[in-house]
């Protein structure tokens, strides 16, 4: 296949792909192979979601989407609302933000909603909130308030999420297809499952438009590395073991992200450290010495001190998953020990104001994606979908713009350019030898408006030179 007047850069080129690489860059004259013509549109490398939570992303659209209430009372109202006699039981709702609503979470009014059993999900996943029917049905009858969080959260929705292969098969490969039309040619999947044989079972079935990365959690380290499985190990043509995710700590919004200082106006408050320092060393170095490298989750400031100590004292390389806060002397540490740096932009527009409200006076050192690149550390983009979209380009205009909504730009000196966010959301180029990993679109990315980048159109997207989306396709 040859792409015709692709537009890489400055100039106007002819790509041809063969045996799923690119084979030649330049002026091509003749050939047998297909042409394609691109008429002068952008060819950018494929871009990469460095960490999603791809079922639960999948589930999201079945689910009612409570989003934008603002407060418990009004979020009961809706589920309220929606609940019929053909709705499922559970009904889940999903995506409540109670950071600054001002009446709490409570059974009251969840159980004035139904006398059925509700689950709704925060929107980070956080946290898990439950009626008296939920909490029986789940084990949690004694709770006062119905709201779980960390740990207790993350089995209910395990249990909620336990749906019939083929259907959860089917919403996912209809969340891949939608993925490709935005670009993107492969994602890291974080979700808390084993993830090996439902990857393998849907690329068998057609499910073909993205690579994937699957990393496993504390619970399946040790059939990990039973199996013999090691990060970077290819276990299909799409499919590739990642990462060993641990969490240690919670979240902003659920005020359990592990912090050297009270959230303000909690007083005593600073978090949750989910595991001890010693037992994170104690994993890391299983983890790194059976060839897996690690990722751990770390959003405040004091869980990054204690996960890059962790790097420090194990001597291996990896990945902190979010690094949303960090404390200034922590921003060299990431180079000098090989520990990139895995951020959410479009986070810091869901949490500017839960922020602002609970880290009063220190918001400069949140998402700070300039200073990390200024000090040296690698960066990798992504939406930790579906607390994001699973859109790159919603990824890439928050990282270049700070900005969302018509808002003013949150701390624009932490902004990167949009060349700095392509490249942190991409793992190829486009030169010969590359992967034909590639999507064409519309405009020039490096000159377009923040929303411009948002709504950016994408008219084809190719994994391995194979047409995923697009009119090729």
């Amino acid at each position: 296949m040859i792409l015709r007047g692709a537009r890489v850069g400055a100039s106007v080129v002819d790509v041809r792909i063969d045996g799923g690489r690119i084979a030649e860059i330049g002026s091509i004259r003749t050939s047998r192979d297909e042409s394609v013509e691109l008429d002068g549109r952008w060819l950018l490398p494929g871009l990469w979601d460095n960490h999603v939570h791809f079922t639960q992303w999948a589930l999201q659209s079945q689910r009612l989407d409570v989003s934008s209430a603002s407060s418990a009372a009004e979020t009961a109202k809706r589920i309220a609302a929606a609940i019929g006699p053909e709705s499922p039981t559970p009904f889940v709702a999903v995506g409540f933000r109670d950071g600054l609503w001002p009446d709490a979470p409570n059974l009251q009014v969840l159980d004035a909603a139904s006398a059925d059993p509700i689950v709704a999900v925060s929107g980070d996943l956080h946290a898990v909130w439950l009626n008296s029917a939920a909490l029986r049905l789940y084990g949690h009858p004694g709770s006062a308030t119905g709201l779980l969080r960390e740990d207790d959260a993350f089995r209910v929705l395990g249990l909620v999420d336990s749906l019939p292969d083929t259907q959860l098969d089917k919403w996912a490969d209809a969340a891949a297809r939608a993925a490709a039309a935005r670009g993107i040619v492969g994602i890291v999947d974080y979700e808390m499952d084993w993830n090996r044989e439902a990857w393998e079972r849907r690329q068998a079935t057609g499910t073909d438009s993205l690579r994937v990365e699957f990393g496993v959690y504390t619970e399946h380290l040790e059939r990990a590395i039973e199996q013999g499985l090691r990060t970077g190990d290819r276990l299909g043509e799409l499919l590739t073991m990642g990462n060993f995710k641990i969490l240690i700590d919670g979240s902003l919004n659920t005020r359990t992200a592990f912090c050297w200082d009270e959230y303000d106006g909690v007083p005593g408050e600073f978090g949750m450290l989910t595991v001890p320092e010693d037992r994170l060393v104690e994993l890391l170095r299983r983890a790194s010495g059976a060839g897996i490298e690690p990722a751990v989750h770390a959003i405040g400031d004091r869980a990054n001190t204690i996960a890059l100590d962790a790097f420090e004292a194990v001597g291996c390389r990896g990945r902190i998953e979010h690094a949303q806060f960090l404390s200034d002397s922590d921003l060299p540490r990431f180079a000098a020990l090989g520990v990139a740096a895995s951020l959410q932009p479009d986070h810091a527009m869901d949490d500017r104001d839960v922020a602002e409200r609970y880290w009063t006076g220190r918001t400069n050192r949140a998402f700070p994606l300039r200073s990390l690149l200024g000090a040296g550390a690698t960066l990798l983009l992504g939406s930790d979908a579906p607390v994001s979209p699973l859109d790159p380009w919603r990824t890439i205009a928050a990282a270049v713009g700070r900005e969302r909504d018509g808002r003013e730009p949150w701390h624009p000196e932490q902004a990167i350019t949009a060349a700095e966010a392509i490249t942190a959301s991409t793992r190829t180029t486009v030169t010969v030898g590359q992967p034909a990993d590639l999507v064409v679109v519309e405009r020039d990315p490096l000159t377009s408006t923040v929303n411009e980048l948002r709504d950016m159109s994408v008219y084809e997207t190719l994994l391995g030179g194979r047409p995923t989306y697009g009119l090729m396709a």
